[in-house]
Parts: structure tokens; C-alpha cells; sequence
């Protein structure tokens, strides 16, 4: 029996469809389409076949553009916007801005792993860190209003380069689903003086059903109404802080839970691609019309979304906005808890 869920987070609604997985195109992947590469730029050793690094976490007596990093920040070679252009709004019929922002390239480890499977904690963790770091560098340029961190890993998420990699683009816009998002959880907040998503973390956690594995403060669980089969989430109850805010001690625990996460994601899925978005609320007051009393930890959680590209989507889903999910959370957590530890 299939059901119309809605998400009360981005006011959207699923279908979860159990019977689609009868489809003939519903079989998981077994091995990834890998992407041929004769020398890989990203690995230790060929700083000089990227741009000039922007930041690196690396050894004390190393030099920058050499090696000795554990990672690395470049500006991506294919941009879709620069950060050397005028931060200029042209208003007319055509109203358009020029292309200004930042494109950046995380690259994640110096080791050639195609996979954050492949990790250790510490180089999660340093991830985190450096994420960190350049969220809190750009917050400082206020022609950035928001920052979208993301990974693509594997082919049918849209990855280029095998080697784990992390982009960044920070924009002069919030684009409207984000905008509408932060109203949203800033609403929410005033009408019940509690985040939206900790209260939908507090209601997860009372139904147990969708919980995969908690570590410390932070749960990671199968959103009720999700939108792609094995979606998880991750994100505390408690105002932590954001990226650019976050202590080493929950950068600590999220390392452990979401490595944890991936490898029961991987036994689960065996070879899967997947999107990974880190939330960044807008990095300027004026994003909604707010009390600036109000702390921007106080109406949204740091979250961590891991979203598979298992199935192909559709006319339907791409027309309407309304996907079609055809693993039903319960059933996705269920596997994902009971997937036994290396």
C-alpha cells in the first residue's frame, strides 16, 4: 500500500510506492561506473597540476602547493561563477546579476580513495575541519549571502574526478527553496519558540522506527517522508552551531556517526552513488524579516543529508516536484540498524 507523506522540513510532499520496486529498472547497482583518469591532479604529488591552493590543513614544514597536506583548497577550473568578477545587479526586464561568487574545491584526502566508505575518522574529521575553516573565511565577504557545500560521488550523482572531492559555491542569492526553508524554521521558531527540525529529531527519536544510530549528540535516522530510497540524515536536537561554529568535540562525534552511517549504507547498497549536502543557513540578517535577538543556532540544526542515486527519476517527479520513493523509510532504517559492524 503506497502513501502520499508530507515533509513538514521543505514542504514538499513523497509518495513512498513499495509496489515500484517491482519496476524492472528498480535493481540496485553492484558496481560503479568508474570515470578513467591517467594521472589523477587531485592526488598528493600533483599540486601542480591544479590552480594555486586557497587553504590547506597540512604539516607544519610542508610549503604550500606542495605535498605533506591532508587536505587541499583549490579554486575549481570549470567555475560557474568567479570570485574576480563585479559583484553587480542589473535591474530591467532582463534583471540579472554578473557572475560573481566563489567555486571552490575541497579535496578531501591526499589518498586516491573513490569513496568516502574508504575513509578513517580522522580524515572525516579533518573534512569537517577544513569545511569549517573556509565557511568561516567567507562569511567575512558580505557579497556572499549563501554557501552550498556538496559532494557527488559516482557517475549517476554527477561526479567528474574519482578522487573524493568536495565543492563549494557561494552565491550573492538564496536561491528561493533555501529562502523559503529558513522562513519556514524562523516561522516555526516564533510561533513555538522550538526549531523545526529539533522537534521533528524529538519526534523521530519517540517513534524509534526510522533511528539508524546515535552518537553523542547527534542521531542519524531516515527522514519520514523521503525522497530517495536509504536517504539519511544527521543533525542534533541541541544548538551546536553551524559548520563555520562547530566545537572539535561534536566535529568528533559527527565523524564517528557518519562514517558509521556510510559503512552500513555500503553493506546495505553494496557499490552506491550518492549526493552529500552539508545545511548552511543565508550568512546575512536581512535573508528574512526577523527579531535579531534570535540566534540563527536557535531556529536551525546543523544537519548532514546523504541522498542515493539508486533509481532514475521521471516525467512524473521532474513535472510535479513530487518524487517517487520506492523503499519505505522503516524498511530502509531497519536494514541500515541491523547492518553488523567491520
Amino acid at each position: 500500500m503506497s502513501e502520499i507523506r508530507y515533509d513538514r522540513l521543505n514542504d514538499t510532499y513523497v509518495i513512498i510506492a513499495p509496489e515500484r520496486l517491482r519496476r524492472p529498472d528498480c535493481t540496485v547497482q553492484t558496481h560503479k561506473e568508474e570515470l578513467t583518469t591517467s594521472v589523477c591532479p587531485f592526488c598528493e604529488g600533483n599540486e601542480l597540476m591544479t590552480p594555486p591552493e586557497i587553504y590547506a590543513l597540512r604539516e607544519k614544514e610542508s610549503f604550500a602547493n606542495e605535498s605533506g597536506w591532508q587536505t587541499r583548497v583549490v579554486p575549481n577550473l570549470y567555475k560557474a561563477v568567479q570570485i574576480e568578477v563585479p559583484h553587480q545587479h542589473h535591474f530591467s526586464p532582463f534583471e540579472h546579476w554578473e557572475g560573481f561568487g566563489a567555486h571552490e574545491v575541497i579535496i578531501d584526502t591526499p589518498h586516491h580513495h573513490t569513496s568516502m566508505t574508504q575513509w578513517s575518522e580522522s580524515e572525516v574529521e579533518n573534512w569537517l575541519k577544513t569545511l569549517r575553516v573556509r565557511v568561516s573565511d567567507l562569511r567575512q565577504d558580505h557579497r556572499i549571502a549563501f554557501i552550498s557545500l556538496f559532494k557527488n560521488e559516482g557517475v549517476r550523482a554527477g561526479a567528474t574526478q574519482t578522487h573524493s572531492h568536495t565543492q563549494l559555491i557561494g552565491l550573492p542569492i538564496i536561491p528561493n527553496i533555501d529562502r523559503d526553508l529558513y522562513r519556514r524554521t524562523y516561522e516555526h521558531y516564533q510561533r513555538h519558540g522550538s526549531s523545526l527540525l529539533s522537534e521533528l529529531l524529538v519526534e523521530e527519536e519517540q517513534a524509534e522506527e526510522r533511528i539508524i544510530q546515535r552518537q553523542g549528540e547527534f542521531t542519524a535516522f531516515c527522514p519520514y517522508a523521503s525522497a530517495y530510497p536509504f536517504e539519511v540524515m544527521i543533525s542534533s536536537k541541541k544548538a551546536l552551531g553551524q559548520i563555520d561554529t562547530l566545537s572539535d568535540h561534536s566535529i568528533n562525534e559527527i565523524s564517528v556517526l557518519l562514517l558509521n552511517t556510510l559503512k552500513k549504507m555500503k553493506r546495505q547498497l553494496e557499490c552506491f552513488d550518492f549526493n552529500l549536502s552539508v545545511a548552511t543557513p543565508p550568512l546575512y540578517d536581512g535573508a528574512v524579516e526577523r527579531n535579531h535577538d534570535t540566534q540563527v543556532d536557535e531556529v536551525c540544526r546543523f544537519a548532514i543529508r546523504i541522498t542515493p542515486r539508486i533509481y532514475t527519476h521521471g516525467g512524473f517527479e521532474i513535472s510535479s516536484g513530487v518524487m517517487i520513493n520506492p523503499v519505505a523509510p522503516e524498511q530502509a532504517a531497519k536494514l541500515l540498524r541491523e547492518s553488523s559492524d567491520d
